[in-house]
């Protein structure tokens, strides 16, 4: 007599002598946005942290071959660049999900990460060729990956999913008052449309953030730790939360008063901490993909506290709280969504790998560093500064090594037991 049981996910093993393969590659639109953004992370930092060490030194400033400010091209590829590549890579893998629909694949997932691309070489060498060209080539990739999600969105509207198409269309208007400011056709600064966008990204984050989080939460403490309190939601706060993040969006964006700005972000501040601590992210503190999901959304409501804090007194600045939301929130629930959405879809284990587990360790000093950096005397701003940036490439760089293996392979194997009496 022989049996198959169905096997733990630790009894799942990568195939024999698997490599990199086209197919599996562009099989699924994570793959290639998520190793895109881990290794375009990395790639920009670098690059933006030359720039700055030059700069510091006295060396050379214009080597950077970039249209416009090389600070505003930094803020606009790490929210469209690296932000834009992980929301493709997180739609095109949920839409399907939501739909039952086909995941975009082969040709079509080819075009649209090669559209990525050109906007991230175009925007590189914008000062070089007609700036118009270069904005035209960045400006498309967001509504491409927006026609691909509507196609399958609208066979099935449902207004909790059709937001997600509200966000792109709003992101897109955002990158090009971008370039409508950093060519001089509006009076404008362009890394206000940065922060308007950034905070568009916050926006989007806390709604998948809503969706994920507790579930993620309570499989995990269900199962190791059913003893204690499991996450809760309610629906009335899981709304606020949300529409004060806009709110504070809105009337941020429109600067009619500092004094409504601060208040509407610690209001924002308060609902969104209230949501968090339902989530009971405390019961998971033992698993790293679990619990750093939970700090990546601590990170949204620093970034509220300190953006009040900067509209009503002069303790903090208004970068100290841009920072908090795009390295902190940003950049830390990227990374957390993207090691285990790589793990989950890919057939492995939901356990962090222990270098990964580092990256989590990492992108948080970078964060808390660069959030620093203003406060500290000013002779050690710029250590601060390269200290936070060395952490941010090295987190996302140990990403690419763990995960580059994982993103080109094909799905694993199930090792199915056979036991004889």
């Amino acid at each position: 007599m022989t049996f198959s049981p169905v096997p733990h996910p630790s009894q799942r093993l990568a195939p024999s002598g698997a490599r990199p393969s086209f197919d599996a590659f562009f099989s699924y639109g994570f793959r290639p946005f998520f190793l895109g953004a881990g290794i375009f992370s990395a790639l920009a930092m670098g690059i933006w942290t030359i720039w700055i060490a030059l700069a510091a030194g006295g060396g050379a400033q214009d080597w950077l071959p970039v249209a416009g400010s090389p600070f505003a091209w930094h803020a606009h590829e790490m929210v469209f660049g690296f932000a834009g590549a992980a929301l493709a890579g997180f739609l095109l893998t949920a839409v399907p999900n939501w739909t039952g629909g086909l995941p975009l694949s082969g040709l079509p997932l080819v075009v649209s990460f090669a559209a990525w691309l050109a906007g991230r070489l175009a925007m590189g060498l914008s000062g070089t060729i007609p700036y118009a060209l270069a904005a035209t080539i960045d400006v498309l990739f967001l509504p491409l990956i927006g026609a691909f999600a509507a196609r399958q969105l609208l066979v099935k509207p449902m207004p909790r999913n059709l937001v997600f198409l509200a966000i792109i269309a709003a992101l897109t208007l955002g990158n090009v008052s971008f370039h409508l400011a950093n060519a001089g056709y509006i009076d404008a600064s362009p890394l206000s449309a940065v922060r308007f966008s950034m905070l568009l990204v916050i926006t989007m984050t806390a709604i998948i953030a809503g969706r994920i989080v507790p579930a993620f939460t309570h499989n995990w403490v269900h199962i190791h730790s059913p003893a204690s309190r499991l996450p809760s939601r309610i629906v009335w706060l899981d709304a606020t939360s949300i529409l004060s993040i806009v709110a504070f969006l809105l009337i941020d964006a429109s600067g009619i008063s500092t004094i409504l700005a601060g208040l509407a972000a610690l209001i924002a501040a308060g609902l969104n901490g209230a949501r968090l601590a339902l989530w009971r992210g405390v019961e998971a503190r033992k698993e790293p993909i679990v619990w750093i999901l939970h700090l990546g959304y601590a990170w949204i409501v620093i970034g509220l506290v300190l953006s009040a804090m900067a509209n009503w007194t002069g303790l903090v600045t208004s970068a100290m709280a841009s920072h908090a939301f795009g390295t902190g929130a940003i950049g830390t629930m990227i990374l957390a969504v993207m090691s285990r959405a790589s793990l989950g879809h890919t057939g492995r284990r939901l356990i962090a790998p222990p270098l990964v587990v580092w990256s989590y360790g990492l992108v948080t000093l970078a964060a808390l560093l660069r959030v620093m950096a203003p406060m500290v005397p000013p002779e050690l701003t710029n250590v601060f500064l390269g200290a936070a940036a060395m952490a941010w490439i090295a987190a996302f760089a140990l990403f690419t090594f763990v995960y580059a293996p994982i993103l080109t392979t094909p799905r694993v194997h199930t090792k199915v037991m056979r036991t004889r009496p």
